[in-house]
């Protein structure tokens, strides 16, 4: 499987910043290797992005340019892939984003999965593509309000998964600047954070029963899924946008077949599923639900 790489005619163009120079032949191996192990399309017009972000990478492993880079991907590529990927990838994400999607879960969602299943039963709900937390943790809110409102007494878990190492970090830190809790009310800032005190003064940690409801693991979703499910929903919102078709539709078939039955698909705002799978319908905005066969 190859990326579509655009290169420029002249064969020596190089983009450049500080003495380190990206040329045709690193770009070709970078472009492909992100394709082939993360599903991300690198065309030319990236070349600058690419060269930039992993220019901190270089240093950081005090390589003297990205030939040697290279090298190092190619002799053991699995111990930087996480940090590659991280680097050329964009962790934008907010506690609450696209809140139409947390209110679908607690009018209409969670009220009749905690019904229908009883005390006995298991609801699962996977963050795929977690980044730093912020959306696992908002989704385990809404979750343990639903079962403090019904008293149930169900099996509850969340998976958050991540490729990138830093971002995972972040999420099983579950410790947040003020500044970017403005997506959450005040009621729920003052019921599911701790307040930091002195040397952590500004920030606020999540409280321990979201962190009880929260597994967070590293998962690259090209590779093999270890877990079975069924899930009774996926969030993989703002992951897509980086990959081409065919891998969309692998990863669509991938999610159909962890889902129950009737299950939810969450994509973000700017993603759609339509053309790339007959498993689904579109319920709702940018949310969808498995057809039952």
């Amino acid at each position: 499987m190859a990326a579509r790489i655009m290169l420029d005619d002249s064969r020596g163009a190089v983009a450049s910043a500080g003495g380190w120079s990206l040329g045709d032949t690193d770009f070709a191996f970078l472009s492909d290797f992100v394709y082939k192990h993360c599903g991300i399309v690198l065309g030319e017009h990236k070349r600058q992005l690419v060269q930039g972000r992993l220019l901190r990478r270089l240093r950081a492993l005090d390589l003297d340019g990205f030939d040697a880079y290279v090298d190092l991907l190619r002799t053991d590529p699995d111990s930087e892939l996480g940090e590659l990927a991280s680097a050329i990838s964009t962790n934008v994400t907010a506690f609450f984003r696209e809140m139409h999607h947390y209110d679908l879960l607690v009018d209409e969602l969670l009220p009749r999965w905690l019904e229908a299943k009883g005390n006995t039963g298991r609801l699962r709900i996977w963050s795929a593509g977690c980044s730093t937390g912020e959306e696992p943790y908002a989704l385990a809110m809404v979750l343990a309000e639903a079962l403090e409102r019904t008293g149930s007494k169900v099996d509850a878990r969340i998976l958050a998964t991540d490729l990138s190492p830093q971002a995972l970090a972040a999420a099983r830190a579950g410790t947040y600047p003020l500044e970017r809790m403005g997506g959450i009310s005040e009621e729920r800032r003052n019921r599911w954070f701790l307040r930091g005190e002195g040397a952590y003064e500004g920030l606020a940690c999540v409280h321990p029963r979201l962190r009880e409801l929260v597994t967070i693991q590293p998962l690259n979703l090209l590779h093999d899924w270890p877990m079975r499910g069924p899930f009774d929903a996926i969030f993989c919102r703002n992951v897509v946008i980086y990959f081409d078709k065919p891998t969309k539709q692998r990863l669509f078939q991938r999610y159909a077949g962890l889902l129950e039955q009737g299950g939810y698909l969450f994509l973000g705002h700017s993603e759609s599923m339509y053309g790339l799978s007959d498993s689904f319908e579109l319920v709702g905005r940018t949310v969808y639900r498995k057809c039952v066969s």
